[in-house]
């Protein structure tokens, strides 16, 4: 990250600092492109990333208009904290559709583009005119064959690894860790320069409160989807409670997997001890955080452990796969411990569960690394590079004018 955006994320910037540099810059009306909205069935951590920016730039002042795919039971067009939602189209559809509604002006006159990059892109670079940046949280990889056949697979593939890195090789990039900016940088082969590290933050309601679990308690949360391995993940409990005989786990959240899961638990015998919570309000969420002895995650790919975070708010130390993502999400031996395999899982888990020392010394430091991360500090720091790509517009168009003539 540059130096500058690292003092604008050190800072507790206000609604006021938005503002003040989308006038300097020119911005207002910002317009994103984005695969899913937050209402949609599957909707992830991407989704409230873009959530929370969005409110916030709304709230300064900004006309946000964000497309995205339609979600099942809402309606085309509404609002959503102070910016409009534009909701048509499918799945695959959303992105040639979006773009030609760009090039149409169905969606009014823009002055800056923010593209999601969620594994395909909006090809933005070859249609888009004017100030754009792009939010990559990370980079698909194995994803891919997981979650599609053979051929769509490889189709994704083509467009992730090989299509689209040539084309974004000057559009500024936004992603959540410097782990994910390594890959990018590593496996994209996008320019070092280019690509600025915004941290999400964390809800304010997100804190310590209540009493832990009587039982050893592991929560994890998450959409159930093949790469979040959910399923190893019990199966990794399994062995845990080979020494932890009492230990209970719960799994928040839905997704196509979960017959998978429930099959699973069956075959297992643990029924008793594993429970698939489905969605749940947002205040059982805070509860089980807070009652939690620790919140695990066997993820293949993430662009930042958001359920980390938030548990770590409220003093609940992580466990979590040694991936990028979860390098940044977790601050590894200071509010959790990372694991580069199945046994070095179970083996995390057992020594969080089983040594109280150990507990608290991570949930102190849990406490501490999440007081770090705010949504307004996101919200200025995803700004920036679009306000300075904007800026750069303006300054590179003032040198090609020609000079006034003199009278």
């Amino acid at each position: 990250m540059a130096d500058d955006d690292e003092a604008a994320l050190s800072s507790r910037p206000t609604q006021t600092d938005i503002a003040s540099l989308a006038a300097e810059a020119g911005l207002r009306r910002i317009h994103v492109l984005a695969w899913r909205d937050l209402v949609d069935i599957e909707a992830g951590g991407s989704e409230v990333h873009a959530a929370k920016i969005l409110s916030l730039w709304a709230e300064a002042g900004l006309e946000v208009t964000m497309r995205t795919s339609y979600a099942q039971g809402h309606p085309y067009k509404g609002t959503r904290d102070g910016y409009r939602v534009v909701r048509k189209h499918g799945r695959f559809m959303v992105f040639p559709t979006a773009v030609l509604a760009e090039l149409a002006g169905s969606h009014g006159p823009r002055d800056g583009l923010v593209e999601i990059w969620n594994g395909v892109p909006f090809l933005s670079p070859l249609w888009a005119t004017g100030p754009k940046i792009a939010f990559v949280h990370h980079v698909h990889r194995d994803m891919w064959d997981m979650v599609l056949e053979d051929k769509l697979a490889k189709a994704g593939k083509f467009f992730e690894h090989r299509l689209a890195p040539p084309l974004y090789r000057r559009t500024p990039i936004v992603t959540l860790s410097q782990s994910s900016r390594r890959e990018l940088i590593d496996y994209l082969k996008l320019k070092p320069n280019q690509i600025s590290v915004v941290p999400p933050g964390i809800d304010d309601r997100y804190s310590p409160g209540g009493s832990k679990n009587v039982n050893p308690l592991i929560v994890a949360v998450g959409r159930l989807m093949p790469s979040k391995r959910f399923d190893d993940l019990i199966r990794t409990a399994a062995v845990v409670r080979r020494s932890v005989p009492d230990l209970r786990l719960v799994i928040v959240g839905d997704g196509y997997e979960r017959p998978t899961l429930d099959t699973l638990v069956d075959e297992l015998d643990a029924r008793s001890w594993v429970r698939l919570a489905g969605k749940v309000s947002d205040e059982e969420l805070l509860s089980l955080y807070r009652s939690a002895w620790v919140v695990a995650s066997a993820s293949i790919a993430e662009g930042w452990g958001m359920t980390l975070t938030e548990a770590a708010a409220c003093g609940t130390p992580a466990v979590a796969t040694d991936i990028a993502g979860h390098r940044d999400s977790v601050a590894a031996d200071r509010s959790g411990l990372l694991a580069a395999d199945a046994r070095q899982l179970s083996e995390a888990l057992t020594a969080v569960l089983t040594r109280a020392d150990l507990r608290s010394r991570l949930s102190q430091g849990a406490l501490e690394h999440a007081a770090t991360l705010t949504w307004s500090a996101a919200a200025l720091g995803a700004f920036t590079p679009l306000a300075r790509d904007a800026m750069h517009r303006q300054r590179r168009h003032s040198r090609g004018r020609p000079a006034p003539r003199r009278s």
